[in-house]
């Protein structure tokens, strides 16, 4: 099972829903890094569920501790492991699923491959796996920080029908975390909360849109072919629990303009070349062209909901599932710190790479 990701910047999740623990190896982070436990926690903290009547009602701290590969407030050089031990964790609240398949889930996948599966959770299918995405990307931001690169920014910017309206050049960390639905727009966001809530009293589920915006991000990042800055950020993106969308820049709606309309003309300003707009997403060629890396991810509604569905069992035969559990009714605000680690580490991986090679 491939749990790694990354090429000089790489990461190796591991750990199970309702096991002992969860955590990162993250190998190939540079020495002298200024580095706290507490640049990891923020990030987590965002992350962890519990934090609002949106989200799952399990509760877990999420605390964050670094065993390894920092000294004295900065990075050495060496591997470094982040544990977050589960203690809120309930697998005999499960054991109705041990036969069972769940409706657009990957138990039936799972089993498939390898002729074995953890149902307590969903083990590593969990979205509670990304824990050491989002502990490796608060590592990830820290690096880019002190290169230089600017903020990265994801928010909320749809939940099934209602759509913020908001430039999301100028969405501000704060005005994400100021809504429990993580959006900035707050005539949507009311409006979004409405619709969540009532989805989770009908025991159903919801899907949406992150839009994440990454500032101050150098040209030259990225390669010309296989290894394309957009196909690295779409592999990461997807690779998220219920993530099954991916659009950089204009993305599909460019498909409906003319060429005209659709090239960022170039121009100079203050003695330096820019696009005049956007609709690359931060990217031409496979390379970042110096502006703001824009992209969406598009999340589909939960799959666990406790309205009756037709399924089957491993002895094939059809049975009706009406889940029960603790199960966020739409994931959309508890993904932002998620779309936003695997953006981070990307950029870290490609800046590494270029600082590699650049003359």
């Amino acid at each position: 099972m491939s749990s790694s990701f990354g090429h000089l910047f790489r990461i190796h999740t591991w750990g199970e829903s309702h096991g002992g623990a969860v955590g990162v190896v993250i190998d190939g982070c540079p020495p002298q890094i200024p580095l706290d436990v507490s640049d990891v926690q923020v990030e987590l903290d965002r992350r962890r569920p519990g934090q609002s009547r949106l989200t799952t009602p399990r509760q877990e701290a999420d605390r964050a501790e670094i065993l390894s590969g920092t000294f004295e407030g900065q990075t050495l050089g060496t591997p470094i492991l982040v544990l977050v031990r589960n203690e809120d964790a309930r697998p005999e609240a499960y054991a109705d699923l041990r036969d069972v398949y769940r409706p657009s889930h990957a138990d039936f996948t799972y089993e498939a491959k390898y002729g074995i599966r953890n149902w307590q959770g969903g083990g590593r299918a969990s979205a509670r796996e990304t824990i050491g995405r989002v502990a490796a990307g608060a590592v990830a931001r820290a690096v880019l920080r002190h290169f230089g690169v600017g903020e990265i920014v994801g928010y909320v910017s749809a939940v099934h029908t209602i759509e913020a309206k908001a430039d999301p050049v100028e969405v501000t960390r704060a005005q994400v975390e100021a809504q429990i639905t993580r959006c900035p727009d707050s005539v949507a966001a009311e409006e979004m909360a409405r619709r969540i809530d009532d989805a989770r009293r009908a025991g159903d589920s919801l899907g949406g849109i992150v839009t994440c915006v990454a500032h101050g991000v150098p040209a030259g990042l990225g390669e010309p072919v296989f290894h394309k800055l957009e196909a690295e950020l779409a592999a990461a993106l997807l690779s998220l629990p219920a993530c099954k969308g991916f659009e950089i820049g204009s993305g599909f709606a460019g498909t409906r303009m003319h060429g005209s309309e659709h090239n960022d003309a170039f121009v100079i300003e203050k003695g330096r070349v820019h696009t005049r707009t956007n609709r690359s997403g931060g990217v031409q060629g496979g390379i970042s062209n110096g502006e703001p890396i824009l992209v969406r991810a598009a999340f589909k509604p939960t799959a666990t909901i406790r309205k009756e569905q037709d399924t089957v069992n491993r002895d094939g035969s059809a049975v009706k599932l009406e889940a029960q559990g603790r199960h966020d009714p739409c994931v959309l605000p508890r993904a932002v710190p998620m779309v936003e680690a695997m953006v981070a580490l990307v950029l870290c991986d490609h800046l590494l790479l270029q600082r590699a090679i650049a003359p």
